[in-house]
C-alpha cells in the first residue's frame, strides 16, 4: 500500500469515528432533554386532585 492510500484511509477511519462520535453525542443529548421532560413532569401535580372530596354522613 502506498503512502498515498494509507493517508486516505487513515482519514476515511477517523472521519467515520468522528461521525460515530457526533451521533452517539446527539443521542446522550436527546436523552438528557427527555429525562428532564420526565422529571419536570412528576414533579407537577396531578391536574384533577382535590377538585372532589368524599364525605360519608
Amino acid at each position: 500500500m502506498d503512502i498515498a492510500a494509507l493517508s486516505m484511509a487513515m482519514n476515511q477511519a477517523t472521519l467515520m469515528q468522528n461521525v460515530s462520535l457526533a451521533v452517539t453525542k446527539q443521542a446522550m443529548d436527546m436523552q438528557q432533554q427527555n429525562t428532564e421532560q420526565l422529571v419536570e413532569m412528576l414533579d407537577a401535580p396531578h391536574p384533577t386532585a382535590g377538585h372532589t372530596i368524599d364525605i360519608q354522613v
